[in-house]
């Protein structure tokens, strides 16, 4: 959390206030360009991954392929807590699972045992 207080006074009726509330709109228009997700996942961490497992085989970010998109994914789990480790799970274990088309495989374990990679592709796919 930034917090940024600043005075500056002017001569003249009212000037001072518009000046002040100038300030306060320029901080909070800064601090809402700052990315929001620049600290929450590594993106190209997260294609490499996916792309090192062939994921985006059967999953495009924005298109129906053979599985669902990534966008469509995100909006499934979007606000439900278990989100995580409903995904994590997933893509850990092989699961059986029902493809666009209404057919059933079983989907591929992700390969690597590091939880970091995991998560950021994880938090990578819900940013969609």
């Amino acid at each position: 959390m930034i917090i940024w207080r600043t005075s500056i006074s002017a001569r003249g009726p009212g000037l001072g206030t518009r000046v002040r509330g100038a300030v306060q709109l320029a901080a909070v228009l800064a601090a809402l360009s700052i990315p929001l997700s620049a600290s929450a996942f590594d993106e190209d961490a997260a294609r490499a991954l996916g792309k090192r497992n062939d994921c985006f085989k059967c999953h495009s970010v924005d298109k129906t392929k053979k599985g669902p998109s990534y966008k469509k994914i995100a909006a499934k789990y979007k606000g439900k807590a278990d989100a995580d480790a409903k995904l994590t799970e997933h893509l850990k274990t092989s699961p059986k699972v029902k493809l666009e088309d209404g057919t059933e495989e079983e989907h591929k374990a992700i390969d690597t045992k590091d939880a970091k990679e995991i998560k950021n592709l994880i938090e990578w796919i819900l940013a969609q």
